[in-house]
């Protein structure tokens, strides 16, 4: 299976990017690629076994899906791995560097849309978490 991987650079502290990135409410305002999206329910039992699950969707309610996925690894402030429904992998990696904190998010591709169109979903979602993040320390 084809591993895409997602980057981004965060100016914060570990300690807020950490809560950000795992609060519901937090979720909910970065949790979406586009816009004309939004993310209108999440819920996450930070543990191994527990669930994270959030609902991405379209403003004008034309489509809508769930994203869900079950703890395997937690190392606070450090690492998360996850399986999801399909049980496609994704592994998040943090550190601080200095004033920031780079963060690394690789996940198994999917066969139904190109590699290039998961990429680029994917980090725009990573993208919005950043300026959300950024904006709201």
């Amino acid at each position: 299976m084809k591993k895409i991987t997602v980057e981004v650079k965060i100016k914060g502290s570990i300690d807020e990017v950490w809560n950000k990135l795992n609060n519901p409410t937090d979720i909910m305002n970065w949790n979406f690629a586009f816009p004309d999206w939004h993310c209108p329910s999440a819920d996450n039992d930070l543990r191994v076994g527990g669930l994270l699950k959030s609902t991405m969707a379209a403003k004008d309610g034309s489509f809508a899906f769930t994203f869900e996925g079950t703890y395997d690894e937690i190392i606070p402030n450090n690492y998360i791995k996850y399986h999801l429904s399909d049980n496609r992998a994704v592994a998040i990696t943090m550190k601080q560097e200095k004033d920031h904190v780079f963060l690394s998010q690789t996940f198994d591709a999917e066969d139904q849309n190109s590699i290039e169109m998961q990429q680029q979903g994917w980090q725009a979602i990573l993208n919005n978490f950043k300026n959300y993040v950024e904006h709201n320390i």
